[in-house]
């Protein structure tokens, strides 16, 4: 993803426990249509891992657009399905 892209969807996670962080980033990505972005902010350690492995497994891009000390914020590309 090039920076400076804007997302079609933005959800804020952060201090959502899993599994209810994954099913949201989920939902969210079920309104979206094949290439379109979501910007999900969500807390660095075990929700990072859960969720950013889940969506992957699930056929989306996901790629980790910027870092800071306790969360951090996903670029999810739709993969449509």
């Amino acid at each position: 993803m090039m920076a400076g892209s804007i997302p079609d969807q933005q959800i804020d996670l952060r201090g959502i426990s899993c599994p209810k962080n994954f099913i949201r980033a989920r939902l969210a990505l079920e309104g979206l249509e094949a290439n379109e972005l979501l910007q999900v902010d969500l807390d660095c350690g075990e929700p990072e891992e859960m969720v950013v492995a889940g969506l992957r497994e699930a056929g989306h891009r996901v790629e980790i657009y910027s870092k800071e000390a306790t969360w951090l914020r996903l670029m999810v590309t739709c993969g449509g399905g």
